[in-house]
């Protein structure tokens, strides 16, 4: 029998290092975790987990992914942030909690990680509803993000309402639909904020049934028509989770795609 992908959600991970918060809330915190080694300063990683934006999930899922980049060198951040299901959380708290978290990094991490954090933005890495935070956090704050690697990223909200992506996520973060609140959809949708700024790079699996690759592809080529510095590269053989396995056979692809942002400052 194959692996479950899914296995990755529950695999235990190394403990963070420390826990910073940017805001009052108890969600408004950052796991970081030191990189490893005595290299260089790099930019920071700020990690922005998927889950639907739902309550039931949340930052600590994504400790293999964290553990394993720390391992490779970079300094790493957990963002957490309000969910739906959650006072505060859905519209606008989801929204305005990473805008805010993501300011706030690099001058948390740089204090708490002397000397191992390059100074400016940081470097964001999201996977599915962290992919569609990561393109939302480029195009309203471009300065504040030095590149993204969206991960199967939910880049296209009214097309995921229309397939009713994990039943009604995307109506629990914006209080409905298209009709009902196109103002929201305007301002919060990746696909109605092109052009981008920022340098992307969107991985996505073919075999994805969680987020489909069709989001992936609508977005990325309303991007680049409209001269954003975006890449989309397609994994035939890769469903939702192997993009945040560390184990799994798109992981070098991950990496390769993060090292590569990097390069390209």
């Amino acid at each position: 029998m194959p692996a479950d992908p899914r296995a990755v959600l529950i695999r235990p991970a190394p403990p963070a290092d420390l826990t910073v918060a940017y805001g009052a809330h108890p969600d408004q915190v950052a796991d970081l975790r030191r990189p490893a080694g005595d290299g260089p300063a790099r930019p920071l990683v700020a990690v922005l987990h998927g889950g639907f934006w739902r309550a039931e999930y949340d930052r600590a899922h994504t400790g293999p992914l964290a553990a394993a980049l720390a391992g490779l060198g970079w300094p790493v951040a957990q963002l957490e942030y309000r969910r739906t299901g959650q006072p505060g959380g859905g519209w606008p708290g989801t929204l305005t909690d990473v805008l805010a978290g993501v300011a706030a990094l690099p001058e948390l991490a740089a204090r708490a990680l002397p000397g191992r954090v390059a100074a400016g933005p940081p470097l964001l890495l999201g996977h599915s509803a962290g992919g569609h935070l990561a393109l939302y956090a480029a195009a309203h704050a471009p300065a504040a993000v030095r590149g993204v690697l969206a991960l199967a990223p939910v880049a296209d909200l009214a097309e995921a309402y229309r397939l009713d992506l994990d039943g009604g996520a995307v109506a629990a973060l914006l209080g409905g639909g298209p009709a009902e609140h196109p103002d929201r959809y305007a301002t919060t949708d990746p696909r109605a904020l092109v052009p981008l700024r920022t340098r992307t790079v969107i991985l996505h699996g073919v075999l994805d049934r969680q987020v489909p690759i069709a989001l992936s592809r609508s977005y990325a080529a309303a991007a680049q028509a409209a001269g954003s510095e975006v890449t989309l590269v397609e994994l035939p053989e890769c469903e939702h989770f192997g993009l945040i396995d560390p184990l799994s056979a798109a992981w070098p692809q991950v990496r390769g795609a993060l090292q590569s942002l990097h390069k390209d400052q």
